[in-house]
């Protein structure tokens, strides 16, 4: 995994306050001898970093990878993972390894040389939370065509600019897309349809964290609906302020509960919420 710093600090603190993962994994990551700045490996908490460098954190001890992010569920025909922000999901022109799909790939494969691994769905770049993998193609096929049906929860963590006039709220929205593949909300309804419940979890004097169920799944639905109704989620330079200085999008995909038809039963997957939602509404 690759990091390339953007602001100076201490390396420990630096890591902690850009990966989705506990900091005594970092520490143990800093102790084993498995993170490296611009080729030299360190075990130093207090490195300094400038803008920049270069952060590598190796995964692969004795032949098994590790993956610096916690996996949520694994059994024969699937594996759920908590994406971390900042990380795309697939491959794209411009990044073709540093990717989810490369990591829980490599992760598979260093297991069993034969594994596979198909995506189920995805995340933005920048939104961390809950994703899933299927390791063969039946049960992707039977996942993906069956997704609204099998899924009855989709909950989301986000700390929004300002406080919310309502404590709850459903919006409904349609929504269209531009050629530079921009969201928008269709004016005269001819997009396709976006539902966004939201609830205040807690408020300061400039943030509101916000529980959001979502009841259909658009692409950038929730950061275009919160937007929309002037309350941008921090660190949205795409649908906000370009301004934010934050150094992540503060939406995080925290519960996901769904059939899963190898088992016959339903399963929550569930996350704690980002260690940094809850210093920034302090």
């Amino acid at each position: 995994m690759k990091i390339i710093v953007e602001k100076e600090g201490e390396l420990l603190d630096y890591l902690y306050n850009h990966l989705d993962m506990p900091k005594k994994r970092v520490k143990q990551y800093l102790t084993h001898g498995s993170i490296y700045v611009n080729n030299h490996k360190t075990t130093q908490y207090n490195e300094k970093v400038v803008p920049g460098m270069e952060i590598v954190i190796t995964t692969d001890t004795k032949g098994q990878t590790t993956l610096p992010f916690d996996i949520l569920f694994e059994d024969a025909h699937i594996v759920v993972v908590n994406k971390p922000s900042g990380l795309l999901t697939i491959a794209t022109e411009k990044e073709k390894e540093r990717t989810l799909y490369h990591l829980v790939r490599e992760y598979l494969i260093s297991k069993n040389k034969n594994a596979r691994i198909f995506i189920v769905h995805r995340l933005d770049k920048d939104t961390s939370g809950i994703v899933i993998f299927a390791k063969d193609e039946k049960i992707k096929n039977t996942l993906q065509e069956h997704w609204n049906e099998y899924v009855s929860l989709r909950e989301y963590v986000a700390v929004v600019h300002g406080k919310m006039e309502k404590e709850k709220d459903r919006i409904v929205q349609y929504l269209k897309e531009t050629k530079t593949n921009l969201t928008y909300v269709a004016r005269n309804k001819d997009g396709k349809e976006a539902i966004t419940n939201y609830e205040v979890l807690k408020e300061s004097d400039d943030y509101s964290l916000l529980k959001i169920e979502i009841e259909t799944g658009r692409k950038n639905q929730i950061r275009v609906a919160m937007s929309s109704i002037h309350h941008p989620i921090v660190g949205d330079k795409k649908y906000g302020d370009p301004k934010d200085g934050e150094n992540r999008l503060y939406l995080h995909a925290n519960r996901l509960k769904l059939y899963y038809p190898e088992i016959k039963k339903e399963l929550l997957f569930e996350t704690q919420t980002p260690s940094e939602f809850k210093r920034i509404m302090k």
